[in-house]
């Protein structure tokens, strides 16, 4: 008979993994537009949650109305960080730009705690039920509402890259910047668009998660614990991101219920993903669906 927890783990595992799916898409989706790893993206998560903590405690906001200001506000901060800080960058070394995204991390993260503190706050309530019994297996009303959330959002990846002519425009961008440009495309609010939408998305799972767990600065640490993901579907391939995130979602559950039942060591949840991403950078260092690039010298 199959262990009940170990049943619970695995479901919870393709829950957080779909949120991890959603989180790494906002990575590709930058890389993509600009060839740029954003190493802020843990800082959107963080961003978003304080915003739509602070809208629901400071203003008694109803939590939907919150996330809604939430993204809006998310939104303009993307766009104005790409306009700002970013697009003076444009033709610059790659490596200054990335260098850029690490001091804005440090930057949002000692303005976040200069404004909300260092300790973790609480979400005020959002659920009636904090769980739901689903054959057996209890799962957080939270996760359902992420899980829901992160589904809708990846079929509307797929339909906006697809169908509409924004999403046609970032296509052919990532594809090759200067035909892009000179088939009409304003490659600068491509960038921009990027950035807005990369940070509307990481902000879904940082309230998500900081209704589970409070909000603290360490909800920006997501945005590394996600990156095997996207180096492990590819830094290029939204496809890919899913597919990563959901299993390093599962290699965390299932490595937390090894230690638990066997090993002992304490911290195999955590380091599990990193095993993996150094693994895969060994063997196949441009991941599952990442495109190989042949350089001829």
């Amino acid at each position: 008979m199959v262990d009940p927890l170990l049943i619970q783990l695995i479901i919870n595992g393709l829950i957080v993994g779909a949120l991890y799916g959603v989180v790494a898409m906002s990575f590709v989706l930058i890389y993509k537009a600009s060839q740029v790893v954003n190493f802020a993206q843990g800082e959107f998560l963080l961003i978003g949650a304080w915003a739509c903590w602070w809208i629901m405690t400071a203003h008694q906001v109803p939590f939907v109305w919150a996330m809604l200001l939430t993204f809006a506000f998310m939104l303009v901060l993307g766009v104005a960080i790409q306009v700002v800080v970013l697009r003076p960058l444009i033709g610059e070394p790659i490596i200054s730009v990335i260098m850029v995204t690490i001091g804005l991390s440090i930057v949002f993260q000692a303005l976040m705690k200069w404004m909300f503190g260092v300790f973790a706050q609480p979400f005020p309530p959002v659920f009636e039920t904090q769980q739901i019994n689903i054959g057996g297996v209890q799962i957080q009303t939270v996760y359902l509402m992420s899980l829901g959330i992160s589904l809708f959002l990846m079929a509307g990846f797929a339909v906006f890259f697809k169908y509409s002519k924004y999403g046609l425009a970032m296509r052919a961008t990532a594809f090759d910047q200067q035909v892009a440009q000179s088939l009409g495309i304003s490659v600068k609010n491509v960038f921009a668009m990027a950035w807005a939408i990369s940070a509307v998305v990481s902000s879904v799972a940082g309230v998500t998660v900081g209704i589970v767990n409070g909000v603290s600065s360490a909800l920006s640490f997501y945005g590394i614990k996600v990156f095997p993901a996207v180096i492990l579907g590819g830094l290029d391939s939204i496809a890919g991101a899913v597919i990563g995130g959901l299993i390093v979602g599962l290699l965390e559950n299932l490595a937390q219920y090894v230690d638990g039942q066997y090993l002992h060591w304490g911290n195999l949840y955590e380091i599990a993903p990193f095993y993996v991403l150094i693994i895969i950078l060994m063997i196949r260092p441009y991941g599952l669906f990442g495109t190989k690039d042949i350089e001829r010298v």
